[in-house]
């Protein structure tokens, strides 16, 4: 029979103690040393403050048995050897100043005092100004004399071996493994200007050096872009567009993956803020938003995003593990983030002579957005107008009269632009080249001089049209038409919902949306906008109030505009089975060189593919 438990001793009764320094410390590592991956990443952050410029890392049982790093840092003195496994010992911060302002990735000085009271930790270091190295064993405190260069080694052993219960937890070795290979990695994607090798088993895992002769500094661009390379592979480089763009005291550079490219899980998202990974719920958000309109279905982007921002603007004392971060301007730092992904995702491939699923041919300009910081040390009403870069701004022959955009083409018929100026021999110096034929009335088949190009005709036609209404919707600015329901559509509210609805009532009449309040948990929709009359009141309402709550009034009307942008765009493009001319072919191609966007339809999908001549000779077995 089950053993009846025991009544618990009430709380009143227990007397009130002060715990050991040990169990205190045990606490303490539950919340930074979660696998043998959480200690390799505050060894590694120790390295790297320390000025390491090559680091060894040698495991064993994918880090439970063993964990070895070594660094050619500047090493610990002697008479701070024993100081350093102190818990809240550290020498990287001296003030609250210090720490509002952290430059350095450690800086609470728990990290190895946490590690050694679950493991068998020993430290050897040497400064350049010491004789030789001395060790220090964690559990017995023996300090002894020990060989090695300048720098700093840490041995951890049977991690977990003082907590069993804490080890039954861990997972298998390679799935260890894995996690331990993903925290270096990381490590390496944000100091291109540090060499790492992983050892695992007395075999070499992964490797990134320094080359010891380039011509650029480590820390370039250039640097970076190679290091993203290695890390990454060629093939996230190839599907993936570089970035750079600046902000006031914001800095932002890396690669986004092509919209083509993207992924079932949002598991290639590398996002760094002053050279420190950090899974941010802000800077997701405007990842997602900025690939709104090119991306299909619930499919994720892949990047690698490096944010170089003041350190008094952001709070990175906001997690034991230091992988959440607090921007104080939240906003302006999603507005960056989001703006300039969507300058660079809006630029179409064809005018930059690349394919939708390659690599851009030319490095693409910086974007010139507005950009709105807090200045430190200064009330909240005082802004920083931050100096963007300058971007080169192409005409569009996409931009046509009010009267036209509304129009669908089949009735207006295409213009043929410079399709028909241009002589034939000049033809495969357009990036899309010039229609050859329509395929069963839904791809236009197209000669340029990489090959075939295939276009999706109702895809990259709706794209275009609805480029063009937003255009024209921003010029104007108007209100969005709205239809009021035959039958109001009651629903019981949150508290958040209700407040939101009534502080944001001018915002959502913008939107077409008319929410009353009926009771003290309920909103009723009595108008709807006009272009989206098979949409669910309810839902179009409850998402636009989480967008209202969340991100402001702004967000919230460009993504409810777009919306209904969208559903037009799809009624005025051209219909499979309308058969053009060539001219009219023509045409379209040439929108699309220079509509932004033009690469994905409304839905994500790609509208057009290349089909080099080298593929076309593999199908004939040409030159066999």
């Amino acid at each position: 029979m089950p053993l009846a438990p025991q009544d618990p001793v009430p709380l009143t009764a227990r007397p009130i103690t002060q715990l050991p320094d040990e169990l205190i410390s045990q606490i303490a590592a539950g919340e930074v040393v979660e696998r043998p991956a959480s200690v390799l990443r505050e060894l590694l952050d120790n390295s790297l403050d320390a000025g390491a410029r090559d680091v060894v890392l040698r495991l064993h049982a994918g880090g439970i048995r063993s964990i070895v790093i070594e660094d050619d840092g500047v090493g610990i003195a002697p008479a701070d050897l024993a100081l350093a496994l102190m818990r809240h010992a550290t020498s990287k911060i001296r003030s609250l100043q210090d720490l509002e302002q952290v430059r350095t990735m450690g800086f609470r000085g728990e990290a190895l005092a946490a590690i050694a009271s679950v493991s068998e930790l020993k430290l050897i270091s040497r400064t350049a100004q010491a004789p030789h190295a001395l060790s220090l064993q964690a559990r017995t405190g023996e300090v002894a004399p020990a060989t090695r260069s300048v720098g700093t080694t840490v041995e951890v052993r049977e991690l977990f071996f003082s907590t069993p219960a804490r080890r039954k937890f861990l997972k298998s070795e390679a799935t260890e493994l894995a996690h331990c290979t993903e925290a270096v990695r990381r490590h390496a994607l944000a100091r291109p200007d540090v060499s790492f090798a992983l050892w695992h088993e007395g075999k070499l895992m992964q490797q990134w050096r320094v080359p010891p002769l380039i011509e650029e500094p480590a820390t370039s661009d250039a640097a970076r872009q190679r290091r993203i390379r290695e890390v990454l592979g060629d093939d996230f480089h190839a599907a993936s567009l570089p970035l750079q763009a600046e902000a006031g005291p914001l800095r932002l550079r890396g690669r986004v993956g092509l919209p083509d490219a993207a992924r079932a899980r949002a598991d290639q998202q590398h996002v760094f803020v002053n050279g420190r990974y950090v899974r941010d719920k802000l800077i997701t958000h405007a990842l997602r938003a900025a690939y709104e309109d090119v991306l299909h279905g619930q499919r994720h982007p892949a990047c690698v995003l490096f944010l170089e921002i003041t350190p008094e603007l952001v709070d990175v004392n906001v997690h034991p593990a230091k992988t959440e971060v607090r921007f104080r301007d939240g906003r302006a730092v999603h507005q960056v983030v989001q703006h300039a992904i969507e300058a660079v995702l809006s630029m179409p491939r064809a005018a930059l002579g690349s394919s939708p699923i390659g690599p851009s041919a030319q490095p693409l300009p910086a974007p010139q957005l507005p950009g709105e910081f807090h200045e430190p040390g200064q009330p909240s009403g005082s802004r920083l107008q931050g100096p963007w870069l300058a971007m080169a701004s192409q005409p569009s022959l996409a931009l046509q009269t009010a009267r036209a955009l509304y129009e669908p083409l089949m009735d207006r018929g295409l213009a043929p632009h410079d399709a028909q100026r241009n002589p034939d021999g000049h033809a495969n110096d357009w990036p899309l080249g010039r229609a050859l034929a329509q395929l069963h009335g839904i791809y236009i088949l197209a000669q340029n001089r990489h090959g075939l190009i295939v276009v999706d005709m109702h895809a990259a036609h709706e794209r275009i049209v609805y480029e063009r209404l937003k255009a024209d919707e921003a010029q104007r600015g108007g209100t969005l038409a709205a239809q009021t329901l035959l039958i109001p559509a009651s629903f019981s509210a949150t508290p958040s919902e209700m407040a939101t609805a009534q502080d944001h009532g001018h915002t959502l009449a913008q939107l077409g949306l008319d929410l009353t309040v009926l009771g003290p948990a309920t909103l009723a929709v009595r108008s709807r906008p006009t272009a989206l009359q098979q949409a669910d009141p309810v839902a179009l309402a409850r998402r636009v109030l989480a967008d209202l709550a969340q991100w402001g009034a702004s967000h919230a009307i460009s993504r409810t505009r777009d919306d209904l942008l969208a559903s037009m765009a799809c009624h005025g493009a051209v219909r499979a089975n309308r058969s053009l001319t060539l001219p009219e072919m023509n045409a379209l191609l040439r929108d699309m060189e220079h509509t932004e966007r033009s690469d994905q339809c409304n839905h994500g999908r790609p509208t057009w593919r290349q089909v080099s001549l080298r593929e076309l000779d593999q199908l004939f077995l040409r030159g066999r």
